[in-house]
């Protein structure tokens, strides 16, 4: 059991309103031994069995992923959030996260086969299941003699999900359920023996169900010819009478809702360590190219505007490593002590996964657009043989795209942030309300603090004034539209960059703050400087996002009194950060390995 005896469980968006201090968060420098040595672990699988088939694996080859699968099986690397009981390894939140990212380092075909076998293809059974359902499947999952897919999205029917059209109406006898409907856009069809999928009951109750590829009346259209991520296997999935025992239903009939949503979560944050995992390993081919590439007598990594993208390379993993190991301690927090093998397992899961939706979504929204903006500028250093295909740079950026697609677009998980927060202040489950009302009180005789600075005190302050402004910016156009502000989706989104933002730069500071309390300010140095450059460039941004929120709900008087007081909040003297890039591109270039990290 992991020990997080400092650790404080937060609840779902109280980062917005609480300062926490930095001993309060996870990092991973807070690894332990043993989840150290099951990195260590994954990462020789994925250096022993993956890289010298990445080639063969750049094509479509299921005999292939499944042998692999199965391998991952045997070594445990399948059951990391199964239960001991079912069969699994049922490690902590943290060690599967860290198992996430050690294996998924840009080998799509077999990443994104174990990442669905891993979560979304499972976790249903796992968090939902009824007890029957997960003796019955989850070992066989838990080795890969069973290959699990998600099947949700529909052809009419992709964000709006739940508005499905698939039938499910119960037999006469009430032995059963007749399936009648299709799936589009399925990871692992072509060689999944289970799918988890969703159907109308009665026309109107949204319910979950365990289907077998074998039964019949389940068919599969052909495969998908994609942009990238050309080894996996995504195809439509076709119900056509299919007969599923009502022992085969998921949850509640009604609550699929429960099921798929709490799983879109739980995808959503899994998908930001891949993610990070896949910049780890890029970022250290560019660096590579870029010492060997010899231009005007030198190599190119010598150069100021290199440096600067190898730099920020460099500073936008370490942020996202930052906040993806932090949401993991909560979650870890939050789901320790559940009894799995107790009936009410799947309800507890259920309110705790559903209390960090919040995190879970602003981390796929960072993590996708982070690894977008490495695998494009690793393109750029490249340059002509970055746009070569089977380069490692290319096969990045064609599969880097789809991460800002699936698990809910970007733009969905925008608009979910801020209606989520806002509900939660509705129900009284988070004093939103009384926070925004408390700062703009403030705002009336705050006068800007001055004085010597400490480490990153300076940026501590540019944090906590971040905070304000979110909640400024998010009370103005509360006021403005009340519940109609859902129609405005502009300004929501606006207001959801503010608060990712906010989310990423705590991250980082919190941090950076607790490594320079273990280790000094010396060996934090690098960390040091990577913070202050994401939080003096991010802070402006976040300015000039809440000043767009603020014309575009209000006027006149009200407009210039709204932006006077938003900049008593956004004064600050800028500070050199081409030469703290230099220090962090430098840190990096020797090793031409991301090294802000010790596994």
């Amino acid at each position: 059991m992991i020990k997080l005896a400092k650790q404080r469980l937060f609840k779902g968006g109280e980062f917005l309103i609480t300062d926490a201090l930095p001993e309060e968060v996870f990092t991973p420098e807070d690894f332990t031994d043993e989840q150290r040595l099951i990195g260590r672990s994954a990462e020789e699988f994925r250096l022993g069995e993956l890289e010298q088939r990445k080639e063969e694996l750049e094509e479509l080859n299921p005999e292939l992923v499944r042998g692999l699968l199965r391998k991952a099986g045997e070594l445990g690397l399948l059951s990391v959030d199964i239960p001991e009981m079912y069969g699994g390894s049922g490690l902590d939140t943290i060690s599967s996260v860290l198992v996430v990212e050690r294996i998924m380092q840009g080998i799509a075909a077999f990443d994104i086969a174990y990442s669905v076998q891993t979560g979304i293809g499972s976790l249903p059974i796992v968090f939902f299941g009824s007890p029957a359902q997960k003796k019955k499947y989850l070992p066989k999952l838990a080795t890969g003699e069973m290959i699990g897919a998600f099947a949700l999205t529909e052809p009419a029917h992709g964000s709006d999900a739940l508005s499905a059209e698939t039938t499910a109406v119960l037999s006469e006898d009430g032995g059963y359920y007749i399936l009648n409907g299709q799936k589009q856009f399925i990871t692992n069809a072509g060689f999944a023996d289970l799918f988890l999928t969703y159907g109308q009951v009665d026309g109107t109750q949204f319910t979950g169900f365990i289907v077998e590829r074998k039964w019949d009346g389940v068919s599969l259209d052909e495969e998908e010819k994609k942009m990238g991520i050309h080894g996996t296997s995504t195809r439509s999935v076709i119900f056509q009478d299919v007969k599923v025992p009502v022992e085969n239903l998921l949850g509640e009939i009604g609550r699929g809702h429960v099921v798929a949503l709490n799983t879109l979560n739980i995808g959503r944050y899994k998908l930001a360590p891949s993610t990070v995992g896949g910049a780890k390993l890029l970022i250290g081919e560019c660096v590579k190219y870029a010492k060997n590439r010899i231009q005007f007598g030198k190599p190119i990594c010598e150069f100021g505007l290199i440096k600067h993208k190898i730099a920020e390379m460099v500073i936008r993993i370490y942020v996202n490593e930052s906040m993806v190991y932090r949401t993991a301690g909560l979650l870890a927090l939050a789901l320790q002590g559940i009894d799995q093998s107790k009936e009410d397992a799947g309800q507890k899961t259920g309110r705790a996964l559903r209390e960090y939706a919040v995190e879970c979504s602003i981390n796929k929204n960072s993590s996708s657009e982070m690894l977008d903006y490495v695998a494009d500028e690793g393109v750029q250093i490249m340059g002509g043989y970055g746009y070569i295909q089977d380069n490692p740079a290319e096969r990045a950026y064609r599969d880097s795209r789809i991460n800002r697609i699936w698990e809910g677009t970007n733009e969905i998980n925008r608009l979910l942030i801020v209606d989520t927060l806002m509900r939660s202040a509705t129900k009284g489950e988070l004093p939103l309300i009384e926070a925004i009302r408390k700062v703009a009180g403030e705002l009336i005789s705050y006068r800007p603090e001055m004085g010597e600075e400490g480490v990153l005190e300076r940026e501590g302050k540019m944090v906590a004034m971040a905070k304000k402004i979110a909640l400024l910016a998010a009370g103005a156009a509360t006021q403005r539209y009340m519940d109609r502000l859902v129609n405005e989706q502009e300004i929501v989104a606006l207001i959801a960059d503010i608060i990712i933002e906010v989310f990423a730069m705590e991250s980082a500071y919190l941090r950076t703050l607790k490594k320079i309390e273990k280790e000094g300010e010396e060996k934090s140095r690098i960390h040091t400087a990577a913070t202050k450059v994401y939080i003096n460039d991010t802070f402006p941004q976040v300015d000039m996002m809440a000043r767009q929120v603020f014309a575009a709900v209000s006027e006149g008087e009200e407009l210039r009194t709204g932006l006077m007081g938003l900049k008593k909040l956004t004064r600050f003297t800028p500070i050199n950060t081409i030469a703290l890039r230099r220090q962090v591109a430098e840190s990096i270039i020797p090793t031409a390995r991301y090294n802000l990290t010790r596994i």
